[in-house]
């Protein structure tokens, strides 16, 4: 696919634009119509998408010229990340669209839903497609204020309008900050161009020398990838978005929340430039997934649940790209993309699949030394399996941190062949189990290496201090929660652990200074309430 070629793929996002600008009046008259082309479109984009992605096949990253003066304007960019992201994007649009049209079938805003859920999906894909920093921070803003319409599609509802509220001011906060960077790119590299840019900082990787000024870009850049990931202290908007309709979360949990996640590994050659970013987001992300994964637990309501997770989620992905395993985290975008979607578009099933299996847990509590084995297990199999595919804790720490935690997730079902009565059958199949999936997690981890070699810096194998203390301690720490869950509810009566499960559930009360925060500071309504709710 010649490099002029690559303009053919913002075919997809413009055909979804104009669905979102047919006139109000023609679209409300016709909303079946309507969704009908809007799920053509997204058909179209995902097709476009994958044909794209086997063009690029054997051929080098593609990049249009750009539209614009001294480096700065609209361009394409296309390589493996892009093909990745680009499909993902598209195929979970896709979903959601098909699926909003039931959803929505007979509201009187349908229309109104259908066109504004086209837009942010425009604009998403146009962020992935960018190759100008500029036409990255268009699209990256165009993403925020059209998530912004979605959330207010219900706006006689106060939560939905607080929500939006508390997700306009943190979303402006991360748009300076990028802007900032934006800013400090053009002065530092004499161009926005993604090309030049790449080309410029992996000189600077090699040489070992580059301006102070990168610094402050690679915070910059950081500040707002977190911001824009839910991450904490500024989480506390993103349990609260539930007053918009299921397909809105399923998109923005599944997608439009990985724009953070994309910012940093789109401009890793940049950000690895920089010891503190990365700091940043490595002591960020870990704290932020622990806090997220702890409050989880204590959720009665399976979407807000469901909420905690990503932001839990957003922070392992964060840790990885702070520990250096870039590839590592595109490949968790994309898991965690296809599993929240389905989760969310299936949350009702759920509810009634979780009422209809229940059945009562046995009264004797187990012993704490067997979760306590069972989770040192999990993890020393996670370092066999590890030196088996050439890996290591001190090698990748990104990536063997996520798959201790993920194998602690098998903890308990190592701890229950070892209850009571344990027999040699029964043990050996769940240690193979266990093998088999940290087979498959290492097996996929290299393979997403191997796909993104020529797009993304090479892992790097940060041995510092406190890269592995922060390693260390996300292992420890996430051990130690595995081991009093299981161990807790067996002493819920008890009046110490009635507090802090009260504590738990309302996040430590974040969410509520950052009510009286946001109402003290604007009291009328949301930043834009002039356009709310407006087609």
């Amino acid at each position: 696919m010649p490099s002029a070629s690559a303009w053919l793929l913002a075919v997809g996002p413009a055909a979804l634009i104009g669905v979102g600008v047919i006139p109000a009046r023609k679209a409300g008259a016709a909303p079946a119509r309507l969704a009908r082309l809007a799920g053509l479109a997204t058909a179209c984009t995902l097709g476009l998408a994958l044909a794209a992605g086997g063009a690029l096949i054997g051929h080098g990253p593609l990049a249009t010229f750009t539209l614009g003066v001294h480096g700065l304007g609209l361009s394409l960019y296309y390589d493996a990340l892009t093909a990745v992201m680009f499909a993902l994007v598209a195929f979970v649009g896709t979903i959601v669209v098909a699926y909003s049209r039931n959803y929505l079938d007979g509201d009187p805003g349908q229309a109104r839903f259908v066109q504004w859920l086209c837009l942010t999906l425009a604009a998403v894909l146009m962020l992935v497609l960018s190759g100008n920093l500029l036409h990255f921070a268009i699209a990256w803003i165009a993403t925020s204020l059209g998530l912004h319409q979605l959330l207010l599609f219900y706006p006689e509802r106060p939560g939905a309008r607080l929500a939006a509220r508390k997700k306009f001011i943190v979303s402006r906060i991360g748009d300076a900050c990028l802007i900032a960077a934006a800013v400090l790119v053009y002065q530092v590299f004499g161009s926005a161009d993604f090309p030049t840019i790449f080309a410029a900082a992996g000189e600077m990787r090699i040489a070992g020398s580059y301006p102070a000024a990168l610094h402050g870009i690679a915070v910059l850049l950081a500040v707002s990838a977190l911001l824009k990931s839910a991450q904490f202290p500024f989480h506390f908007w993103l349990p609260e978005v539930m007053e918009t309709p299921t397909p809105v979360s399923a998109l923005l949990h599944a997608g439009i929340i990985n724009a953070g996640g994309f910012l940093i590994v789109r401009l890793d050659s940049v950000i690895v430039l920089s010891t503190p970013a990365l700091d940043l987001l490595a002591l960020i992300g870990g704290f932020t997934a622990l806090f997220g994964s702890v409050v989880m637990l204590t959720q009665t309501s399976v979407k807000v649940s469901l909420a905690w997770s990503t932001v839990a989620q957003m922070g392992f992905m964060l840790l990885e790209c702070g520990l250096g395993a870039f590839s590592a985290a595109v490949l968790h975008i994309v898991a965690h993309a296809l599993y929240k979607a389905h989760a969310f578009l299936s949350s009702g099933s759920v509810i009634d699949l979780a009422r209809a299996s229940w059945v009562p847990t046995p009264g004797r509590t187990p012993h704490p030394w067997r979760i306590g084995v069972a989770v040192t297990g999990a993890v020393t199999l996670t370092a066999a399996v590890a030196a088996l595919f050439g890996t290591s804790l001190l090698a990748s720490p990104g990536m063997f941190v996520l798959g201790a935690v993920l194998m602690m997730g098998l903890s308990h079902l190592l701890a229950a062949s070892i209850e009571a009565r344990p027999t040699v059958f029964v043990i050996a199949r769940g240690v193979v189990l266990a093998a088999v999936v940290a087979v498959a997690y290492f097996g996929l981890q290299a393979g997403a290496a191997r796909l993104l070699a020529g797009a993304l810096v090479p892992d790097q194998q940060r041995h510092g201090p406190l890269d592995l203390a922060i390693a260390g301690l996300v292992i420890l720490s996430f051990g130690a929660v595995t081991i009093l869950q299981s161990a807790l509810p067996y002493r819920a009566a008890t009046p110490r652990w009635r507090a802090l499960y009260v504590h738990l559930f309302n996040g430590f009360y974040l969410n509520a200074l950052a009510d009286r925060l946001v109402l003290r500071s604007f009291p009328s309504g949301p930043p834009g309430a002039g356009v709310e709710g407006r087609a």
